[in-house]
């Protein structure tokens, strides 16, 4: 029986190698969110990009030509985009409760880049908390780490 029900998930669950996912595609779905923050108020600013950029770097070890392909893919991703199930599932499978929560803080980081937080940017960051399964309580850490700076 035991066997019966490890055949079951080494079949049907399991990843294989080949269904594994690679950091480029974790990287260009943050990047794809980064890019659909800084559309949300309408108003896209040089400090939202900068942050972009700065965070990509930092977060993906990545230089900045490298950064700024990545910014270039996920802007054409993003404008072929319709919802955010294809980013959000792709992150829960391939990052850590800790990554998620940093993505978390970038969002926020990019919402107060200009200066101030739109509703439609509040309301993102926080679709993409709970989509991403973020409790309350490190929304709202990530949402003062990122207004403290």
């Amino acid at each position: 029986m035991l066997n019966q029900i490890k055949l079951f998930f080494d079949q049907h669950i399991a990843l294989s190698p080949q269904n594994t996912i690679s950091e480029e595609s974790l990287h260009l779905a943050c990047a794809a969110l980064f890019i659909e923050m800084m559309h949300m108020d309408d108003n896209v600013h040089k400090n939202e990009h900068e942050t972009i950029l700065k965070s990509i770097c930092n977060n993906f070890s990545l230089s900045i030509k490298e950064a700024n392909t990545l910014i270039s893919l996920a802007s054409e991703k993003h404008s072929q985009t319709t919802d955010y199930y294809q980013f959000t599932s792709l992150i829960n499978k391939g990052f850590n409760q800790q990554q998620k929560i940093t993505l978390i803080k970038t969002l926020w980081q990019i919402a107060y880049a200009d200066g101030e937080l739109d509703k439609h940017e509040e309301y993102l960051v926080r679709k993409m908390a709970d989509l991403l399964h973020i409790p309350h309580l490190d929304f709202i850490k990530t949402k003062h780490q990122a207004i403290d700076g």
